[in-house]
């Protein structure tokens, strides 16, 4: 047996999104949002599951920060409900909503962990979306506004803030390809959606530092590892394309000021409009950067593989697997990834901001899970981070997709991430086995293998 130790003040976390979690979709004067109207809409997500209720943590949120201590946390990352705040998006705000979050805040700090607030994990207030959405670029301002009134409310007792979670989500998945809300079948608004998403991030940023709040601030990406299913000078260039596509449209224009030339040479007419100074606007120095990542990607060149001509299939370390989603198994991949965009961008210090996997999970007759491919899954990629670390790559936390089995987008709830199952009927939580595996990993701050 071999034991991998971190650093102390290592950042030990799970994270968890408002809309898939909270619940109470329509009481204390919470406004409509885009997912509220896409999961109530037919055929849009599986089953015709909704977050209506999801884990109900907006009521059962006490009990859920005490399985939070529980289980040693010494940080936890959620997200804010925009319209639960601001019901319309802008103008009017909703106190019971601010109130949630303060008590969330002062409850995390009560039990010693440390809040690590997303300002927007894709649940856009729909009144917003009647405008015109990210494509409009009054949206930078409207984001603004928002931005400002979490900083004021919270700006004293949050450690770490994200601007947004993975943009390519409500960008790419929600204008251009459809499958999320708000729903859209459009590059061009996804590309312009995406440059509006950026500026939007950059003068969050510039708010927070003339506003002298505590704590730190960067934006959360998903950074996939994307390689070439052969080494033809095809596949190379699609699988540079599709990570300039999936996270470089987000990342190139923070780190470098620029867009990926050959994506926006490839693109032509469907890419953004910029005027004079957003660049500037957009690139803001971070404190951090928040990386999430799942799985490997193989890509080859393909004609027929839509306007950017290319195929995706997912790879799998040996004696691996897939995941319950099919994704697949390459604890490698999260380590080749970091050294990659490192040197590519000279990264601030780096926080794994997600990491996790859905599984079969079988409960038995108490509710109890006994997820030991979820352990496996959670220690070789740990072990991977760590190596990257040692590589060079300054990373300072790891947080474990998710906290609890939760609604999972168009998934619905077929899906379970949770280190805590949750009975969708009764709202009961149980610690799964993954669940004490990680608490003792806490413990020790170390991982043995």
């Amino acid at each position: 047996m071999s034991r991998i130790q971190f650093p102390d003040g290592f950042l030990w976390g799970t994270a968890t999104a408002a809309y898939q979690i909270e619940g109470a979709w329509d009481i204390d004067g919470k406004g409509e949002n885009i997912w509220d109207r896409f999961s109530h809409s037919p055929y849009r997500v599986a089953n015709s599951d909704t977050g209506d209720v999801a884990c109900d943590h907006y009521h059962r949120m006490p009990e859920d920060v005490a399985l939070m201590k529980a289980l040693g946390l010494n940080t936890y990352r959620f997200s804010i409900s925009w319209a639960r705040v601001l019901p319309e998006g802008i103008g009017r705000v909703n106190e019971k909503g601010l109130d949630f979050y303060d008590r969330l805040v002062d409850a995390l700090l009560d039990a010693g962990i440390k809040p690590n607030a997303t300002l927007y994990h894709w649940d856009y207030p729909q009144a917003l979306q009647d405008k015109g959405g990210w494509p409009n670029r009054d949206s930078v301002d409207w984001y603004t506004e928002y931005a400002s009134l979490m900083f004021e409310r919270l700006g004293d007792r949050v450690d770490y803030w994200a601007t947004h979670n993975e943009p390519h989500a409500i960008i790419h998945m929600g204008y251009a390809d459809g499958t999320f809300a708000p729903g859209y079948g459009s590059y061009s608004q996804a590309y312009q959606g995406a440059h509006h998403l950026n500026m939007a991030h950059g003068k969050a940023v510039k708010l927070f530092r003339e506003g002298g709040y505590k704590g730190e601030i960067g934006i959360v990406i998903y950074f996939g590892n994307y390689l070439p299913a052969t080494d033809s000078e095809a596949d190379r260039d699609a699988a540079q394309r599709a990570a300039d596509h999936w996270y470089g449209v987000f990342s190139d224009p923070i780190f470098r000021g620029e867009y990926p030339a050959a994506l926006m040479e490839w693109i032509g007419q469907q890419g953004p409009k910029i005027e004079a100074g957003d660049m500037a606007i957009i690139r803001q120095p971070l404190d951090f950067i928040g990386v999430n990542h799942y799985f490997t990607q193989a890509v080859a060149h393909d004609p027929r593989g839509g306007m950017l001509k290319y195929a995706m299939n997912m790879f799998s370390a040996p004696n691996t697997g897939r995941t319950a989603m099919g994704w697949g198994i390459n604890p490698p991949g999260i380590k080749q990834m970091l050294l990659r965009i490192n040197e590519r961008y000279d990264l601030p210090k780096v926080i794994i901001t997600e990491n996790g996997t859905a599984m079969n999970d079988a409960p038995d007759a108490t509710g109890f899970v006994d997820d030991r491919m979820r352990i496996s899954y959670l220690r070789e990629h740990i072990r991977a981070v760590h190596e990257a670390m040692e590589a060079g790559v300054d990373i300072r936390g790891y947080y474990v997709w998710s906290l609890l089995d939760n609604f999972e987008w168009a998934h619905g709830y077929g899906p379970r991430f949770g280190l805590v199952r949750v009975d969708y009927d009764t709202l009961k939580r149980t610690p799964k086995a993954s669940y004490e595996w990680y608490k003792e990993v806490i413990e020790r701050n170390g991982v043995e293998y």
